[in-house]
């Protein structure tokens, strides 16, 4: 991935921050023409942000919007395996490099999409992890998109920093789980992108209850929902809440996600939609 052609690189950062704690913003790919782009992120791992980003991106692909996702988890990439194109792997020119597209016609670039095999482990130090990441921005020719989601990994490290830093983002999602320890760690990744000076586009809750198949009622597995209140308190919308879907699980599995049709993240789309609106006004 290194070998990409110094003209592709030469002059793509700008000495722009935008706070005193980034460094400078990097252009995309001269062939790119992105409107939006969105970070799926959380302060802690397994609450389903790769669910949340791979829904977004389905839900805005419905809608008749051109999509990518930008895999920026590098050691632990499952967005390939919920579209079903874990066993493609990405092209490369002179020019740059070729995301890989779903059936749906949505881009994908991954680190598991350069690998010979899918499931070679990634053991690189911080740098090289964030690096890697902002190649997936400076040399892949995503072409016209109007969305790009970032499936970010757990935490508040190396490359969410460097994607804060490096990126043009319009802003970011929290994704949480309705635990205990819910408002400390929404309040990490909350005050990470303050500090960043990045927009809080909003929070989905995850996991939040299961749908009894007999009578259709909504069971809270964690007890009384957290999310809102804390969203309440920050000032930043609520965007929603996902229940455990044992259906949705068997699609991602089955590499089958963009066959899911539940209206699950309604209001986040909405949000997402105005903001691409007032823009274009």
């Amino acid at each position: 991935m290194n070998d990409t052609p110094e003209k592709n690189r030469k002059n793509s950062c700008e000495g722009e921050g935008r706070s005193k704690y980034t460094d400078f913003i990097c252009k995309t790919h001269e062939l790119n023409e992105i409107k939006e782009t969105a970070a799926v992120l959380s302060g802690k791992g397994g609450v389903g942000k790769s669910l949340v980003t791979s829904l977004l991106a389905v839900a805005m692909k419905r809608k008749g919007y051109n999509v990518g996702i930008l895999d920026a988890d590098i050691t632990g990439p499952s967005i390939p395996k919920m579209f079903g194109v874990d066993d493609y792997r990405a092209e490369t020119s002179e020019l740059g490099i070729y995301p890989v597209r779903t059936y749906n016609d949505i881009k994908i670039m991954s680190i598991n999409l350069l690998l010979e095999k899918n499931d070679a482990p990634i053991i690189w130090r911080g740098p090289l992890l964030a690096g890697a990441v902002k190649q997936f921005w400076t040399d892949v020719i995503w072409g016209k998109l109007d969305y790009l989601f970032f499936d970010m990994p757990p935490g508040t490290g190396d490359i969410p920093l460097t994607i804060f830093q490096s990126i043009p983002l319009s802003g970011i999602i929290i994704v949480t789980s309705p635990q205990d320890l819910v408002s400390l760690i929404v309040k990490k990744a909350y005050n990470m992108a303050k500090i960043m000076n990045i927009p809080i586009l909003g929070i989905i809750e995850n996991m939040s209850y299961i749908i009894c198949p007999d009578c259709g009622k909504h069971i809270n597995m964690f007890g009384e929902n957290k999310t809102e209140k804390v969203a309440q308190e920050m000032g930043i919308p609520f965007l929603g809440r996902l229940p455990v879907d044992p259906d949705l699980a068997i699609l991602c599995d089955k590499g089958e996600i963009e066959k899911f049709d539940k209206n699950y993240v309604d209001d986040c789309i909405e949000i997402l939609e105005k903001k691409l609106k007032s823009k274009t006004k």
